[in-house]
């Protein structure tokens, strides 16, 4: 099956290189996605743009495909199934929940020159980049790419009540399904409170698992796309 994987903040399409290395192993076809504005140098990209590449990448797939996304990208994942609700086997949301209808993409940091760069590791200290060591973030920190503010403030648009239908599972990174789950029987994640068929997957790491736990991820995905 076709897997698609969109990367966060900061990252492109390399950033699932082992992930997908391990995913041809089981037998799926990834497709690591290098989004408008992360990794083809256009830092006038919008998010307008970025949902086009990925929808693009939907309708060429052979058959339904799993739609990966990691972190900010849950939300692109789930405005794909929004346009795409019958096109879709699954979605999958790594270390991230998707934004409401209205909500801004992704206005977590400062702009500066029109983009969003890689805010250092302050405000990920913890969890999130625990299992990351010094070399690890140097490493990441020379390849962030910043986003265009284009992409980081434009606003989520979501129409189709049959995304409801598209089955969702989530995985858990920094964070615990009971606390995802609690998240949301709390309101704080309205959109995954009315999807149908709703799962979780514990997977024991930081933020970034496609760098720390590519293996364990990969059977994750591969496991969601079978029974898809």
């Amino acid at each position: 099956m076709d897997i698609l994987l969109i990367a966060g903040l900061w990252l492109d399409g390399s950033a699932w290189d082992d992930v997908a290395a391990a995913l041809r192993s089981h037998g799926h076809r990834p497709v690591p996605l290098t989004l408008p504005g992360q990794g083809d140098g256009s830092a006038d990209a919008t998010l307008e743009d970025q949902l086009a590449a990925v929808l693009d990448a939907v309708d060429a797939a052979d058959g339904k495909p799993v739609v990966v996304g990691h972190s900010a990208a849950a939300t692109l994942a789930w405005l794909a199934a929004d346009a795409r609700p019958d096109k879709i086997a699954k979605a999958v949301l790594v270390g991230g929940f998707p934004a409401e209808d209205g909500k801004p993409y992704a206005g977590f940091f400062e702009l500066r020159d029109g983009v969003m760069p890689f805010p250092g590791w302050g405000p990920f200290e913890g969890p999130d980049s625990a299992d990351l060591d010094e070399q690890a973030k140097s490493a990441f920190a020379a390849a962030a790419i910043p986003v265009p503010g284009g992409v980081a403030t434009g606003i989520v648009r979501l129409s189709d009540e049959r995304r409801f239908d598209v089955p969702v599972l989530v995985v858990c990174p920094e964070f615990t399904p009971a606390e995802a789950k609690e998240w949301i029987s709390a309101g704080d994640v309205p959109e995954l409170a009315r999807v149908k068929h709703l799962d979780f997957a514990d997977l024991d790491s930081g933020h970034w698992p496609m760098h720390t736990r590519p293996a364990e991820l990969a059977r994750l995905l591969a496991a969601a796309a079978d029974p898809a």
